[in-house]
């Protein structure tokens, strides 16, 4: 008997153990302890300017186990960038809304950063030591009024079977690109890099100058400076990030006529990738994002489908850099209804689980130093330190990147020279 009753109050703890390893709120966030009324009854809105958010919709669900009658919920604003200061003092103000770091010092959007709260306040309670430190801007005064929920990069697609295939090593230098892009070449494709190039915005052009433009400035103080300004002599150090360019497009590793035939650089970049015949597909995180959701879309990746991989693009002899940005960051407002629940909700989010959590539905680099989360961004991972930039910190501003972008695009279509775009710097507009 003494036997038998040990058994069961054996059996008994183990299943009480089991229950416990598999509640709600600990499935929903290891260690979040609420710090209200748990029956409060109130409403919270994010505004953004995405046409949809299930990732986020998801974290209101798992939120909603600590505190059921809170109404979360995400609201898309038309002509956003416009719109947002006026939305933030209407009677129906948002609670969150997307912000961006150029905003700040941005004397048009001073209304905007006028309701934006200081996330830096200890007393919020918020974990930003998850967040990788080049991610987090800091304003003139070292508040801290945007937390980036989703990170970006620059990058190539790498079609992993097609390099086994043919019996190809992934290049991991620039020499290495151009030889390998020969090789393909030599295999009868035509294109062995691609990407969007039928306008300037989000052009493949752009996504390999910047890294460049931004590691050049980076070893030079001044040279950041006179960028900044839109000095003509900073043109000069434009040079490398556009004879990259010239050199891909020059040297057949680009077919551009086949590049003009993809129609933006989202859904149809993705699709064309997965027809499996592009060894390298150059784009930027954001458009990686898609890549999930678009698998079971195209006929092609769904006949024959092959692991990919998205890796900076090797253009040094060092390899390539990781230009560690924010993509999507949330401000709260604080002049909003409910500010204590937002507050709340903003502890409860800024977490590593479920920011990794958000960032594995939506596909998009995760803020958190765990870049492994997603075998297909893996590679960023293992970029060496001294090859991390994060632009925000280092100072880029909004009209430096116009220039790049509008000369790294005329170079590659060759309506310029390389000098000559050196020479305008400061007069793309």
């Amino acid at each position: 008997m003494k036997k038998l009753l040990c058994a069961i109050l054996i059996l008994c703890g183990l299943l009480s153990l089991t229950a416990c390893g598999t509640a709600p709120e600990e499935e929903a966030a290891a260690g979040f302890k609420p710090a209200l009324d748990t029956s409060a009854s109130c409403r919270i809105t994010v505004a953004g300017s995405y046409d949809n958010f299930e990732a986020l919709e998801a974290e209101f669900v798992r939120f909603n186990e600590f505190y059921p009658n809170v109404q979360l919920s995400y609201v898309k604003l038309d002509d956003y960038n416009n719109v947002l200061g006026t939305a933030l003092e209407s009677n129906d103000k948002p609670n969150i809304f997307f912000s961006y770091t150029w905003m700040i010092g941005n004397e048009k959007y001073s209304q905007v950063a006028a309701h934006m709260e200081d996330l830096s306040d200890e007393s919020l309670g918020l974990n930003l030591g998850c967040i990788r430190s080049g991610l987090i801007n800091h304003d003139a005064e070292g508040r801290i009024l945007l937390v980036p929920v989703f990170s970006r990069t620059y990058g190539m697609l790498v079609n992993n079977d097609l390099f086994e295939k043919e019996g190809l090593a992934v290049p991991t230098t620039r020499t290495e690109l151009m030889n390998v892009c020969e090789e393909f070449r030599g295999k009868g494709y035509a294109s062995p890099m691609m990407g969007y190039s039928v306008k300037s915005s989000s052009c493949f052009m752009n996504t390999v100058a910047y890294p460049l433009f931004t590691a050049t400035l980076a070893e030079n103080p001044e040279a950041l400076k006179l960028a900044n300004e839109l000095d003509p002599a900073a043109g000069e150090y434009m040079r490398p990030a556009l004879e990259a360019v010239d050199q891909l497009v020059r040297n057949g590793c680009v077919d551009l006529e086949e590049c003009d035939k993809i129609e933006d650089n989202y859904t149809k970049v993705i699709l064309r990738f997965f027809e499996g015949d592009v060894p390298m597909m150059i784009c930027t995180g954001d458009t990686v994002s898609g890549t999930k959701k678009r698998e079971s879309q195209s006929e092609a990746f769904s006949a024959s489908p092959f692991q990919y991989t998205f890796l900076p693009i090797p253009l040094t002899e060092e390899g390539g850099y990781f230009i560690d940005s924010p993509s999507v960051e949330f401000s709260v407002n604080r002049n909003c209804d409910n500010l204590d629940m937002t507050n709340e909700f903003m502890r409860f989010l800024i977490t590593n689980g479920e920011l990794n959590e958000m960032a594995s539905v939506k596909r998009l680099v995760t803020p958190t130093t765990d870049l492994s989360l997603d075998p297909v961004y893996a590679p960023f991972g293992q970029v060496p330190a001294d090859r991390i930039i994060s632009p925000e910190v280092l100072g880029i501003t909004d009209p430096l990147t116009v220039q790049v972008r509008l000369a790294a695009f005329k170079v590659g279509k060759g309506e310029i020279t390389v000098d000559q775009a050196v020479t305008m710097y400061g007069s793309f507009e």
